[in-house]
């Protein structure tokens, strides 16, 4: 069986080959790797020509205009040919063991009679090349869990039609593109599974140009995206996601009016506590 695994990249050349060493010296072989040069202009062009001469399983698109990572990652999917899809951003690796083990806990799952819509991961976090500390994520993750927390993370193990039927990612989304498709997955296929060991190292060393670090005005925007999709009518599952805009990973603050309209989805005094320490946060 066939395992796609699509990465968006941008100027990042350097960062780039560590992620594809990472794949294809997995230790389960049949992998494609899909990389979607973003409109690079540091030579990952070249680079990925000269690198897919030596490993056939490499596959490329060269971009000269960059459209954003939710774009190039369904290019990507589209274009796969594996049956079951996931992800890597530029930046990261694999633990070598990471496909094999998702394609043998699948294989258990269903063995057993579970059936999950996606299966995710603990995270190894590393910053400056030394390991931080690695995630304790929820064992199952069903869409109401998602509006309190992306609890998934930024990767899922899934097929390939899971991801086309849900719709691909929002393209039309600033920020919150992962969990917003994730929300759909899981709407749409049920409970996701975890599988808890760190296979993937996540690189948390700070960078200006993080693909994950968004404005406040594009996060703002994601929630109010994101609320009108999934959260109509669910005044206490917007006050959640709300609160996920004010956390301590994208550092918005909240103002009056933001007070005012967490008021007006109804009064939620735990809720209104959080909203109070992310005001005053240092």
């Amino acid at each position: 069986m066939k395992i796609s695994i699509y990465t968006p990249t941008k100027n990042r050349k350097e960062a780039l080959a560590k992620a594809i060493d990472s794949v294809l010296n997995q230790t389960y072989q049949n992998v494609e790797m899909i990389v979607v040069n973003d409109g690079s202009t540091d030579g990952t062009a070249e680079y990925l020509e000269g690198r897919a001469k030596l490993d056939s399983r490499l596959k490329f698109f060269n971009k000269t205009d960059s459209e954003g990572a939710p774009v190039a990652r369904n290019l990507a999917i589209t274009n796969a040919t594996g049956e079951f899809v996931t992800g890597l951003d530029d930046d990261d690796e694999f633990t070598p063991e990471r496909i094999q083990a998702f394609v043998e806990y699948w294989d258990l799952l269903t063995r057993i009679g579970v059936k999950p819509s996606c299966i995710y991961a603990q995270d190894i976090f590393v910053r400056n090349g030394e390991v931080c500390f690695t995630t304790q994520k929820k064992g199952m993750v069903n869409a109401d869990d998602l509006f309190e927390f992306n609890h998934i993370g930024n990767q899922v193990f899934a097929p390939k039609s899971r991801y086309i039927e849900a719709g691909l990612f929002n393209e039309n989304l600033p920020a919150w593109q992962d969990m917003e498709m994730f929300m759909r997955i899981v709407k749409m296929y049920g409970t996701a599974h975890l599988l808890d060991c760190g296979t993937q190292l996540y690189d948390d060393s700070p960078k200006p140009d993080r693909i994950s670090i968004k404005a406040e005005s594009k996060v703002r925007d994601a929630f109010r995206q994101f609320s009108a999709l999934h959260a109509a009518n669910k005044p206490r599952s917007a006050q959640s996601l709300m609160l996920q805009m004010f956390s301590k990973h994208y550092g918005v603050r909240p103002g009056i009016t933001d007070f005012i309209n967490f008021i007006k989805l109804g009064f939620w005094s735990k809720g209104l506590l959080k909203m109070v320490r992310a005001l005053f946060r240092v």
